[in-house]
């Protein structure tokens, strides 16, 4: 039987719950000395998961920025950079973002409909795979357990971890909360409205809290729930 990856929810929100404002510029929410916990949790998965949506809106490259934490992979015996995977349903995708020139080996997760139209348009730049007719997370995480991913992070969008939320398939959130306020209803959230297991009054475990400059850090277990 295939194991699952640990998967790790990551995110920097404001107090207000949201991953970005309106604005087309992307709001900087973190500050230098939490960017750098980032890179040392990425350092520390096997693959980073981001949506095909936050791809396009924010063309990140996901890379593990610390030359040190780099080698220190290689000496373990891992790729130079963990591999980097998106999933799509349209198909939907462009060569010529950041995230498919960067780093090293990547995955795209798709659908029966849509797997020809993104090798086609990837052509060669990424594995591509199919999990079925249908989107189904409990299936794209048993692929990358077949792939040997035995740490997953996942950097978003809000879609993607209300979604994971949603079906108990978070084993750790991190947070970092920053103090601002967005305040605007059509910027993106971190978690949007679902059936959560447990409902309302299910209270997540805390595993970590500490100050991180003026950001806040929180670590939590999704699935410890009282």
């Amino acid at each position: 039987m295939t194991t699952r990856p640990y998967v790790l929810l990551s995110a920097a929100m404001s107090v207000d719950g949201y991953l970005d404002d309106a604005s087309p510029e992307r709001l900087r929410l973190s500050n230098a000395e939490d960017f750098d916990r980032v890179d040392e949790v990425r350092a520390s998965c096997d693959a980073i998961l981001i949506g095909a949506n936050t791809m396009r809106k924010d063309n990140p490259r996901l890379l593990v920025n610390s030359e040190a934490r780099r080698e220190k992979r290689v000496a373990e015996g891992k790729p130079e950079y963990p591999l980097k995977v998106t999933v799509t349903k349209s198909g939907d995708l462009d060569a010529n973002l950041n995230f498919w020139h960067h780093g090293g080996g990547k995955l795209v997760v798709t659908v029966d409909s849509a797997v020809e139209k993104v090798r086609t348009t990837l052509d060669g730049l990424a594995d591509v795979v199919s999990v079925g007719p249908e989107l189904d997370w409990g299936l794209v995480l048993d692929e990358l357990g077949r792939r040997g991913i035995g740490r997953l992070m996942v950097e978003g969008g809000g879609t993607i971890h209300t979604q994971l939320m949603a079906q108990n398939l978070a084993d750790e959130v991190h947070l970092a909360i920053a103090p601002l306020l967005v305040g605007q209803p059509g910027a993106a959230r971190f978690l949007g409205a679902a059936d959560y297991p447990g409902g309302s009054t299910a209270r997540m475990k805390v595993l970590e809290v500490r100050a991180i400059g003026d950001v806040v850090f929180v670590r939590y277990a999704p699935k410890d729930r009282s």
